[in-house]
């Protein structure tokens, strides 16, 4: 399953990076949460939730409707 995330994080990658910001896949928990690490302008970001929730996790959810959610850490 991590393979698969990773391979689905990196799909979405170009679009933070485009704005000086990247996205780092850290772990899937037993939760079945992703655990995600914002990098570059997305770090520290005002916006960083918004984005992990209606961005990230949206676009994991449609294609894995098996995880529960995304988090940063």
């Amino acid at each position: 399953m991590e393979e698969k995330l990773i391979a689905a994080i990196e799909q979405i990658r170009p679009y933070l990076q485009r704005d000086g910001g990247d996205l780092e896949f850290v772990a899937y928990t037993a939760e079945k949460i992703v655990q995600v690490r914002l990098r570059g302008a997305c770090h520290g970001c005002p916006h960083s939730q918004m984005t992990i929730k209606n961005g990230v996790e949206r676009l994991l959810k449609e294609e894995f409707p098996e995880i529960a959610g995304v988090e940063a850490v």
